[in-house]
């Protein structure tokens, strides 16, 4: 008699919550990090907001989302990072096949995520690649056996007054695979701490609704003077 894994029905039970479009969109736009109501994710998915509420009540069930209530709205998140990596990770998978953008609009909003987004809450795209390139090169991040800052890399970072989390089980630099670029990113708590400083020193800023980011003038300069990141990988 074969004994069967005993985790191949957990495995299977979220293979099934993922397998859904509706689902898999509003998994997507939750990766920006932020929290968004159920009528938010209708309108982005294109569907009743009563259809979007069954979903995310079966996401909230499976642990992939978390809930919060502030009045009358119900506004839900990803429900933490491991959920983002997951999500990131899948979709690095599939994108090279993508159908092509049905709008210029469409292909703009690609092209920008492409150039620099966020990935729940640290830096991806070409941006994240150029900074996560950067660091190592200087060797303040070593990626030969899995992502780990260095001293040098930790001293970076609290002379950059970019203070690093040290409580929790969060790893404190963690590499992503980048969907657009095929290639990883950091991530973990330096990665989210580098970003949160990026937006908050001007850095970098959004566009539109999406989760692309832009580097600004004084970011360019802060990345090339920190880092030595050339103008032209943040283009």
């Amino acid at each position: 008699m074969t004994t069967r894994d005993p985790g191949a029905a957990g495995l299977a039970r979220l293979a099934g919550l993922i397998a859904d479009e509706t689902r898999a969109v509003c998994l997507l736009a939750l990766l920006d990090g932020r929290a968004w109501t159920a009528g938010e994710l209708a309108r982005h998915a294109g569907v009743a907001a009563s259809t979007v509420s069954e979903h995310l009540g079966k996401l909230v069930a499976g642990g992939l989302l978390a809930e919060e209530r502030q009045g009358r709205h119900r506004y839900v998140r990803l429900a933490d990072a491991r959920v983002a990596h997951l999500v990131e990770d899948l979709t690095a998978q599939v994108v090279p096949g993508a159908p092509r953008p049905a709008s210029l609009a469409a292909a703009g909003t690609r092209s920008a995520m492409a150039r620099g987004r966020t990935c729940y809450d640290h830096l991806a795209g070409r941006l994240g690649i150029a900074v996560t390139d950067a660091l190592t090169a200087r060797g303040l991040l070593r990626q030969d056996t899995g992502f780990a800052l260095t001293d040098a890399g930790l001293a970076w970072f609290d002379t950059a007054g970019i203070p690093l989390a040290r409580t929790g089980r969060r790893p404190l630099a963690r590499a992503c695979l980048d969907w657009t670029e095929r290639r990883p990113h950091l991530a973990g708590v330096a990665g989210a701490a580098l970003c949160r400083h990026a937006l908050d020193a001007g850095w970098c800023v959004r566009v539109g609704s999406a989760r692309a980011v832009r580097v600004t003038a004084a970011g360019r300069r802060a990345l090339s003077e920190s880092l030595g990141v050339e103008a032209a990988a943040l283009a």
